[in-house]
């Protein structure tokens, strides 16, 4: 770790100054719960760590922190004794193996965060050597002050960073420490620091997934709009379609309905006419009466008939009465012919524009007018029984 910049930190003030002080989670928790826990009397710790060179600048990584037995106090001044110093490189050794002492923790309860000539001078007599770290903080605040000593004296350090890692060092003393600094076992302050990284960590993960998740209602929006306009342009293009379409319809209609009212008109005439012809042929069969009036006067009537019909009225009337039922049984077929011939073309087996054109014309140059007739953009596309309106 101490070879490479630790990717999950949090900024604590301004950190242009160095050397660049990390300071691990679980120690940055066990120093707060030291000061917690003490009212009156000085709490302090040795920091543990290592200090090494990084992209050509000087790193602090501080990952422990070991309690100092007894602190004594000689009227304005802090003493640490030797025997605080020796049990400390005891536990920094049993813990911490392989890790140096590179700084100091100091809370005084009654005392302002300031760094004064006693400091200044423990610092030089325990930890003279460049970049070590002295921190101090205030009991019932939560504002800490950073030293570090460089350029041959300590000197404040703007901020600082708290980094996130698994430390089962630190964790072990904290544990074997609990009943030292008064933390009950319901207060595993291990799990407090696992706590605060695992929420971090989730923060992490939410907002990423909340960040894709924008992304993907973005381009579903995107995708959506782009539908709708289509659908809206489709539906523009096809309107006047649809328009020459439902024209097309109304005037097959209104030309059905014209062919249909001369149907009846021509069947009523021809009924009428075969009607007239049957009752002539009747009045022609009448008994002779007995009166020799009457009888003279039918006869020159018969005579004026046979003479306006040349002769051929009673030789022709079966063939009437059989001509005037043919006549009106195959009246709705000679008006379909005409409904073809005239105004409407329904289409049969095989038919295409070119053929009906060249039918009804003669030529095949008639196809473009058919098809603008009956709203046809492919001439290909009719179909068996369909009708055409002839131009």
């Amino acid at each position: 770790m101490e070879n490479r910049f630790p990717k999950n930190v949090r900024q604590i003030g301004n950190v242009s100054d160095t050397p660049k002080i990390y300071v691990e989670d679980y120690v940055d928790t066990f120093l707060s719960q030291i000061c917690e826990n003490t009212d009156e009397e000085p709490v302090g710790a040795f920091l543990v760590g290592r200090i090494v060179r990084s992209d050509d600048q000087e790193v602090v990584y501080i990952s422990g922190a070991v309690r100092m037995e007894e602190i004594g106090i000689d009227g304005m001044d802090i003493v640490i004794a030797r025997e605080t110093w020796e049990k400390a490189r005891e536990d920094c050794s049993e813990y911490f193996g392989g890790r140096e002492m590179l700084g100091w923790f100091i809370s005084l309860p009654g005392y302002p965060a300031v760094l004064n000539s006693n400091l200044r001078q423990l610092h030089e007599q325990y930890f003279g050597k460049s970049g070590t770290v002295l921190i101090l903080k205030e009991p019932s605040g939560t504002d800490e002050l950073f030293f570090a000593h460089k350029y041959g004296e300590l000197m404040p350090i703007g901020g600082h960073y708290i980094y996130y890692e698994k430390n089962p060092a630190m964790q072990n003393y904290m544990v074997s420490a609990r009943k030292q600094i008064g933390v009950t076992p319901s207060e595993a302050v291990e799990d407090k620091a696992a706590k605060e990284f695992r929420n971090i960590v989730k923060e992490r993960f939410e907002f990423q997934e909340q960040k894709r998740n924008s992304r993907f209602m973005y381009a579903a929006s995107v995708f959506l709009v782009l539908v709708v306009l289509v659908m809206g342009v489709t539906t523009i293009n096809n309107y006047d379609k649809m328009r020459s379409v439902q024209s097309s319809v109304e005037d097959i209609k209104e030309s059905v309905a014209r062919n249909e009212e001369r149907s009846g008109t021509e069947e009523t005439t021809e009924a009428s006419a075969s009607g007239d012809s049957v009752t002539a042929m009747m009045e022609e069969k009448k008994p002779e009466n007995p009166s020799g009036e009457e009888e003279s006067t039918a006869q020159p009537e018969n005579e004026n008939q046979g003479e306006g019909d040349g002769g051929e009225t009673s030789d022709d009337t079966s063939g009437n009465l059989d001509g005037a039922q043919a006549d009106i049984a195959g009246n709705t077929a000679s008006s379909t012919i005409q409904e073809m011939s005239e105004d409407i073309y329904i289409v049969q087996k095989g038919d295409t524009l070119a053929k009906i054109s060249k039918r009804v014309y003669g030529d095949i140059g008639h196809v473009d007018a058919i098809c603008r007739m009956n709203g046809l953009e492919d001439g290909d596309l009719i179909f068996i029984g369909q009708k055409l309106l002839l131009p």
